[in-house]
């Protein structure tokens, strides 16, 4: 019988790790690329990549991130990589929801035995405090939370760690608040978070702009009822005397965007940092990095509270 190129789902066994290819597609490490309709003689004597398989059973916890949209999170990756280092029976996903289905998605989420928490990002972090029966010190302060887990009656205790991690990324690339003038945009979850975190962290003074001036000043209120005469509301345009320079808003995350403040306000001495994480230079970053400004992506925020957020769920 003559050779018949073989488009078979096989399991190659090489040094001892399995490798999985079917249908005429390998498997890389990445599990969403693949080398699409190759016949199985095209992968002779190739070295194939390890094959990144989750081991799921009847035992595994589930872990998820709450947002709309989901295309830019990356908590995720950085979750499932501490589940892989700590040998954890768990798996952490994304969950699109709608802010209008907010509440009837977590809702049920309290009904999944096996799901201990979750986490979650822009809109959600103001709307689901409502939803908890308890709350972490610096939750009650900012009105918000971004991690949440079940306490042992079912009920939900929130907390959020924004702040903690962006002080934390700060500090870890030799930038320390302690003694700082800091203008901050925007009014939200996560600007609420830095705020407290910042204040905690010692800033001298943290100003703070919003699109809604209620909004900042009710943000102001907050922070100095614990950390007196601490922050004010500032004008927009004002960034005299400003050491670091941070956009806590979502402007940055889609392309047509526009920036959160005029750039041409910066000053080189001065640093600007970001929460959006993707893209991974902002536009804003970029306009700050041409001005001659110290640049802090975003990306650090969340390295530096996933591991915060870990212990806080219990994986």
């Amino acid at each position: 019988m003559a050779l018949v190129e073989q488009k078979l789902t096989v399991a190659l066994e090489i040094s001892d790790r399995v490798y999985m290819m079917g249908h005429g597609r390998l498997f890389s490490k990445d599990r969403r690329k693949t080398f699409v309709d190759w016949p199985i003689s095209a992968f002779s004597g190739l070295k194939f990549k390890e094959a990144q398989m989750l081991d799921i059973d009847g035992e595994t916890r589930v872990f998820g991130i709450i947002a709309d949209p989901v295309g830019q999170i990356k908590t995720p990756k950085a979750m499932n990589e501490i589940i892989a280092e700590r040998n954890s029976n768990a798996v952490f996903i994304p969950f699109h929801v709608e802010a209008a289905k907010l509440a009837t998605f977590v809702v049920g989420l309290a009904t999944w035995k096996n799901l201990p928490g979750f986490t979650l990002t822009i809109p959600h972090k103001e709307a689901t405090l409502a939803l908890c029966a308890q709350l972490g010190p610096i939750a009650q302060i900012t009105g918000s939370v971004n991690a949440v887990r079940k306490r042992s009656d079912g009920s939900w205790e929130g907390e959020t760690f924004d702040g903690i991690g962006f002080v934390a990324g700060l500090k870890a690339n030799g930038i320390n608040p302690s003694g700082a003038t800091v203008r901050l945009h925007g009014a939200g979850g996560a600007a609420k978070a830095i705020a407290a975190a910042l204040a905690q962290a010692g800033a001298a003074r943290i100003f703070i702009s919003n699109r809604s001036r209620d909004r900042a000043q009710e943000l102001v209120d907050r922070i100095n009822v614990v950390f007196a005469n601490r922050c004010a509301v500032f004008d927009n345009n004002d960034f005299n005397g400003a050491d670091i320079v941070v956009n806590a808003t979502s402007l940055g995350l889609n392309p047509e965007d526009p920036l959160p403040f005029d750039p041409d306000r910066l000053k080189p001495e001065q640093i600007v940092a970001e929460v959006v994480m993707k893209p991974d230079v902002t536009p804003l970053l970029q306009e700050a990095a041409l001005r001659g400004c110290r640049v802090h992506k975003g990306i650090h925020m969340l390295i530096h509270q996933a591991r915060e957020i870990a212990d806080f769920l219990g994986i």
